[in-house]
């Protein structure tokens, strides 16, 4: 049986809601819950950008070509998305980190993610 981690965000708060449209996290609940079964972490809510969208496309994972047979759209440019906190550090790395949304960011990205960077894209900031 999977069992979902406990709804916290990087703030210590309640969890908020990633994105409904497009459907997004593990779970596809709409937020970045995640739980042991959850290998890649996707506990980032990013709004992605066209950059991260070509980076990601580039090292491997295309996030931003319909895939119907598994009911995915597709991304574009302003979408919120759950993201691997390890994709997004190294699109951090890279230069080319989208905004993330503290609020819907899931705390164990802590895990791989310091809060500091993370702050650094926060939407509200700057």
């Amino acid at each position: 049986m999977i069992e979902m981690d406990p709804s916290v965000n990087v703030l210590g708060e309640d969890l908020a809601q990633c994105s409904l449209d497009p459907v997004t996290g593990f779970f596809r609940d709409g937020a970045c819950n995640t739980c042991a079964q959850d290998q890649g972490s996707h506990t980032v809510c990013a709004v992605v950008t066209a950059e991260f969208l070509a980076y990601s496309k580039y090292v491997g994972n295309d996030l931003s070509t319909p895939r119907p047979e598994f009911g995915f759209a597709g991304l574009k440019p302003g979408d919120q998305w759950c993201l691997c906190a390890s994709r997004f550090l190294q699109a951090h790395d890279e230069g080319c980190a989208p905004k993330v949304n503290l609020a819907a960011t899931h705390q164990r990205a802590l895990e791989i993610v310091q809060l500091e960077v993370l702050r650094q894209y926060a939407l509200d900031a700057g």
